[in-house]
């Protein structure tokens, strides 16, 4: 329930807090004291559009706080907790509305969106007047509201699980479907795509392994080269070596004859060739051990230019080869053995809608005895309330043929207000006081089900009085013995019957150049003054307390 409202720089209110308890709490005023912007306000609270005009001439900007206290199990627990917002204890909506047009918004002081706010907001409260076109008169709430007052929640929610079922279902069978009319487009293309890649078999990060090894084969291939001429060159035909070897031999001769001469050049030649010797060995070694593959280079030459080829072919890179082959293989296999899965999930699509058929039949027969209890709980509070001569009708149009998470039904609340008269929709056949009407016995009949926890009704007595006005209190205070009940009324028959009550008057600040608006609870005494205003009008008479004393006294000794 909302236990404080607390605004500061709304409009002609200054500061202002209010405490509020369980029950049936009244407002009551003068016409213009500002009980219009004290709804206003919470319901900035709650996720209203912001306004710049809000904000009380003069300041910067208005803020308005709304505590609730809340059972742990609440749903806007949950709500909160999936939107990681701690709750425990109190919850806190806060609102900040700048005097530029700006505003935020704050939950247990952790700033969210306006739109998180309204979510959790229109949870919380309802606020509802003759003109309110929300919440109760708007159709799309007639199923949920019907769905509450018959119990339905556990029904629906299979009804919904079942939907998800089938679309999930309908979604996979349509994706194969899809997948295997492209396959049957391109089938001669896939065939010899995923043939090649196969033959092909590609791996990741094989391009750059055999650009690498290129290179390297390129280089040796330079290399081995220049090792073959220098080989040649020592040990082929051109060759100094023989040559060497034949002077050696011819001066060796001649050294016997002048040793003292020829043995150091003889030597130096030895030498010599034993030096070339050394190279030509070196060289073919280093021939060798290179390794050098004029094959090799050919062979991964061939193979790299055939992976580039491909991926050029395939507008990918080289990389993505060996998935562009796993997926060309996906769809062909989705082409040859695809109608096979299609024919399971088509069948798993069948037995899916057999079991949200099945489901929403239920429901939908349950929603027919819901509606017939509640037609009659709404038209028993009618004659109290003087619509003696109207009906109300739940109006349950079935089409079989929809597969929605609400089941086969549209829901719309009908009146007739006279006999002989068409039956229409609430909103539209409804007057202004016969829809408040019309709202009130419907909360009644509701409860405490599909309701927020806290109910403001803004003038919903406006337009009557006597018998009408004290039904109406009457009806109010039943409501809330389930939730908190709040009422914007100018019926001394309602607010007689109230648990708490508060009086909104205007008072003139600053040495009389500005107006604020202030509420003040009020008890015994102030409160049966206040009833005899409303009674009497602006001159309170002795008879008029009196029967204020009368309608404290007697609503006391009713309840």
């Amino acid at each position: 329930m909302l236990a404080n409202l607390t605004i500061r720089d709304i409009v002609l209110i200054e500061r202002l807090s209010i405490d509020f308890a369980a029950g049936l709490s009244v407002l009551t005023g003068e016409t213009g004291a500002g009980k219009s912007i004290l709804l206003d306000s919470l319901a900035l609270a709650l996720g209203a559009r912001g306004d710049a005009a809000l904000v009380r001439s003069g300041a910067n900007q208005g803020q308005v706080t709304a505590v609730f206290d809340l059972a742990p199990t609440h749903a806007v627990v949950r709500t909160c907790e999936e939107n990681g917002i701690e709750v425990d204890g109190p919850l806190v909506l806060r609102r900040l509305q700048s005097g530029d047009g700006r505003s935020r918004a704050f939950i247990n002081d952790q700033p969210v969106s306006v739109s998180l706010l309204r979510e959790i907001g229109h949870q919380l409260v309802e606020i509802h007047g003759q003109h309110d076109e929300r919440a109760l008169v708007a159709p799309e709430e007639h199923r949920r509201l019907l769905d509450a007052f018959g119990g339905l929640e556990r029904e629906r929610a299979e009804v919904a699980g079942h939907a998800q079922v089938l679309r999930d279902a309908e979604r996979q069978a349509e994706e194969l479907q899809a997948s295997i009319e492209a396959a049957e487009r391109e089938a001669d293309f896939l065939r010899a795509a995923v043939e090649e890649l196969e033959a092909l078999s590609p791996e990741p990060g094989e391009e750059e392994r055999l650009a690498d090894r290129r290179r390297l084969l390129m280089q040796a291939e330079k290399v081995a080269g220049d090792l073959n001429d220098a080989l040649d060159m020592l040990g082929g035909n051109v060759s100094p070596v023989p040559d060497l070897a034949a002077l050696m031999r011819r001066l060796e001769r001649k050294s016997a004859e002048m040793p003292e001469v020829m043995d150091a050049i003889v030597e130096a030649i030895g030498q010599a060739l034993d030096r070339l010797e050394d190279a030509r060995s070196g060289l073919a070694a280093a021939i060798t051990e290179l390794g050098h593959d004029a094959g090799e280079l050919e062979r991964v030459e061939e193979r790299l230019f055939a992976i580039r080829a491909a991926a050029r072919k395939y507008r990918c890179e080289a990389d993505e080869l060996p998935g562009v082959a796993a997926d060309f293989a996906a769809k062909l296999d989705d082409f040859e053995s695809g109608h096979d899965r299609l024919a399971r999930l088509q069948n798993a699509v069948r037995e899916a809608e057999e079991s949200y058929v099945e489901a929403a039949r239920l429901l939908s027969e349950r929603r027919e005895e819901a509606a017939q209890g509640l037609e009659g709980a709404v038209t028993a509070e009618l004659p109290a309330l003087k619509l003696e001569a109207a009906s109300f009708h739940v109006h349950l149009q079935r089409d079989d043929a929809r597969r929605s998470a609400d089941g086969f039904d549209t829901v719309s609340f009908e009146v007739q207000t006279n006999p002989g008269t068409a039956r229409g929709p609430l909103m539209k056949v409804a007057s202004g006081g016969e829809l408040a009407r019309f709202l009130l016995a419907l909360k009644v009949a509701l409860a405490d089900r599909g309701s927020a926890p806290t109910l403001v009704f803004d003038e919903i007595d406006s337009g009557v009085g006597g018998a009408v006005a004290e039904a109406i209190g009457r009806r109010l205070a039943r409501l809330s013995e389930r939730v908190q009940v709040m009422s914007v009324t100018h019926a001394p028959q309602v607010a007689a019957r109230a648990n708490g009550h508060f009086v909104i008057s205007k008072r003139v600040t600053d040495e009389g150049r500005k107006t604020a608006t202030a509420v003040t609870r009020v008890e015994a005494e102030d409160r049966r003054e206040e009833i005899a205003r409303m009674l009497a009008g602006a001159t309170i008479t002795d008879e008029a307390r009196a029967a204020a004393e009368r309608l404290i006294v007697g609503e006391s000794q009713a309840s």
